[in-house]
Parts: C-alpha cells; structure tokens; sequence
C-alpha cells in the first residue's frame, strides 16, 4: 500500500492541462480562465458624475454662489458646450462632465429659479467619477482562475465579448456490479440504487468537469470490455467497484488487457483502501471502490485535484483549516483517516459511525476531519486539521 500523498503524485503523473478554447461571455461562468483577458476601454470612459446635481467650476463653488443654468447632460446626452465662468450645467448621475466643469453640486444643495440657481450649503465633495478610476484600458484579468459571475461583469464592462478557458475535462463514468440498478428502477431482491454515479457526476462537475454517465457494467468479461468500449475518447475512465481482488472483481483483469498500464493499487487511507489507477490509451483511468462513502471521498481527495490540475489551476490539494473538538474521540489507527464530521458553531462534532457505507452521514457533514496514522486518541478542546466538502 502506499500513502495518500503518494498515490495523489502519481496520479497527478498520469494527466496534464488541457488545450484551451474560445467561448462567449455568456457561457463563461464557471470555465477556467486559460489566457488573460485585456480590458478593451478606460471605465468609465470619460468623466462622470456620481449624483444628480449641477456641473460647474470647484473654484466657483461657496455658499450663496449663484449661476446660470446653460443645459443639461444625461447618461448617453452629453451637453456639447464649454461650461464658463458663473455657468451652470443641470446633470445627472452617469453623464459625462461638460468640458470646463470640475465639480457636481448635489440638487439637494442647491435652490433654483428658472434658469439660475443658489447654492444653499458650502460643498466639499467633488462628486465626479475620473476616466478610468475603475480600470483602463489594457488592465488584465489574469489566469488562471474560474470565472465568476463578478468577473464576467466586468469582463463585459471591459468590452470582452469572449474569452480563452481551458477545455472542460470528458471524464466517463462506469458502475460496475449485477448488484446494480439505476435509480428509478425496480430492483430485485438481491440488487442496490447506483448511488455513486450521480454522486459522482455532481461533485466533478461542480469542479469543472464534464461527465458522461455509461450503461452499469455487469460482472462478466464482455460487459466489461464493451463499457471501455463506450468510454474510448475520455481524458479520465473512472470505474466504480469491482476493483478489489475477490472472484467478481473484474475490472483490474479486463483493464490490463485492454492494454492498462497500473501506477498502483491500495492506498494507506480509510475509506477507500482499494484504488486502483493507470493509463488506457490515450486516457488516465481511474477504479474506485464501491463503497458508496469510499468513492465519494477519493473523489474529493483524489479526482477534484486531478481535474483541477487539467483545467490548469495547479496540481496543490485543497486547503486543510483547523478547529477544535466538542468533545472526545479515540486513537486512529495504521491508515490516514478522512472522518465524516459537522463543523458548527465553531467546533468540530465526528459521527459515531463511519462505516463506509452510510451515505446518510455523507449527507449530514459539512468536513472530513483528517487524521494521520496511528493518532493518539484527542479531548475535547483540540485541533484538528479538516478539509471543507
């Protein structure tokens, strides 16, 4: 068995970043950022004002000061004009300053008779946006990094109408069991729900991926060999189940003789033990157990780094925090632990029952508390180290 860092590297060796491609603004949430997007304007273009008011000289502007109102200026309208000495231009928030004016009154401070006005206060805000004071004109939003709804806004204010992203990761998935159905189905006496697949394909495509669920793989040789038949063309095979050694584990055997290079098998980790991972083709392959918390936890230690790295954000795992326990716990034993845990109100409750099994315990966490071999047992008040699911 090797360590969880081990098998994590060599994982890592068996893919690469992706080619990037062009889409449109639009479609750019939540694509990686593969090629800095350069700002195509100064924003705002020209000087603004930030409130509604009067555009007139700062030099001018004292209480009891009177002016002639000489136009007006609107979002989209600029007043054409020279704003001159003891001259006034009615404005409003987002308008372009009038050549000659420095300085916006706000209408709040301001008495008006006609076409003159009286400024009834002593201002001392300017209240004019700068060209560019948002961003000019070549400033660039750099990658890599994922798009979010902010950026695309200003993106668009950028006057970007597409961008570069990297290539969303085509991974198949493939159950494998006679055990099987899928959901919705009526299952036999004897059967289970395919529950990690749709785990699954959540969880990797919230991280980027885009994910093809295959027919479930029986416990023969040919049904097998047709699943990674169907999966041909997918930059990772991941199967789930069957990767063990008992007399209906077949995927190892089919998977080598198709021409499967294995980077190794079983990891000194709990859950997940039985993982298995090499290249098929031009393709990384991935076999995880059955398991259903098994194969949810290796694919948040093991495939959301490994999707992370082909989108080109960088081969690091994700962040371990800190916090202390609400209350006891025992000594782990000879394999790193990822334990199911809800992080509340500032402190770390573990379940009870971390059986592999129980999804519905999956469901209650928030975080995986991680525990190192052989931990000694800790009290209430410690501080673990956990990673967010």
């Amino acid at each position: 068995m090797i360590s969880v860092n081990e098998a994590r590297a060599q994982l890592f060796s068996l893919i690469s970043p992706l080619e990037s491609e062009g889409v449109s603004l639009i479609d750019a949430v939540g694509r990686t950022l593969a090629k800095d997007a350069i700002a195509k304007r100064d924003q705002p273009p020209f000087a603004a004002s930030s409130m509604d008011g009067y555009a007139l000289k700062s030099v001018e502007a004292e209480r009891d000061a009177m002016f002639k109102v000489i136009g007006e200026s609107a979002a989209g309208h600029r007043f054409d004009g020279t704003v001159g000495p003891g001259q006034t231009v009615r404005i409003f928030t987002g308008a372009p300053m009038p050549k000659g004016a420095d300085f916006v009154v706000i209408q709040e401070d301001v008495s008006r008779s006609s076409d003159l006005i009286t400024l009834t206060e002593t201002p001392n805000k300017s209240n004019v946006r700068p060209a560019g004071g948002d961003f000019k004109s070549g400033d660039a939003i750099t990658a890599p990094r994922i798009l979010r709804p902010e950026e695309i806004a200003l993106l668009a204010s950028m006057n970007v109408p597409s961008v570069q992203v990297a290539r969303r990761p085509v991974i198949a998935l493939i159950s494998t069991g006679d055990e099987l159905v899928m959901p919705g189905e009526d299952p036999g006496p004897d059967q289970i729900i395919a529950s990690n697949t749709f785990g699954l394909k959540a969880l990797l495509e919230n991280a980027g991926a885009q994910v093809r669920i295959l027919p479930i793989a029986r416990d023969t040789v040919s049904s097998l060999t047709m699943a990674f038949t169907l999966a041909e063309g997918a930059d990772l095979i991941i199967t789930i189940g069957g990767a063990s050694v008992g007399d209906h584990d077949l995927v190892g055997p089919v998977a080598q003789s198709l021409g499967m290079e294995r980077a190794f098998y079983k990891i000194r980790m709990r859950p997940g033990k039985p993982l298995m991972a090499g290249r098929m083709g031009r393709s990384a392959m991935v076999g995880l157990p059955g398991n259903p918390v098994s194969a949810m936890v290796c694919g948040v230690i093991f495939i959301i780094p490994m999707i992370r790295l082909m989108l080109g954000l960088g081969a690091d795992p994700a962040a371990l925090s800190t916090a202390p326990l609400a209350h006891d716990i025992g000594p782990n034993g000879d394999r790193e632990h990822y334990m199911r845990a809800a992080f509340s109100h500032g402190k770390i409750q573990v379940f009870d029952n971390q059986d592999s099994s129980l999804l519905s315990v999956l469901a209650m966490s928030n975080v995986l508390i991680v525990r190192p071999p052989n931990d000694p047992a800790r009290r209430a008040g410690e501080r673990l180290e956990y990673l967010q699911l």
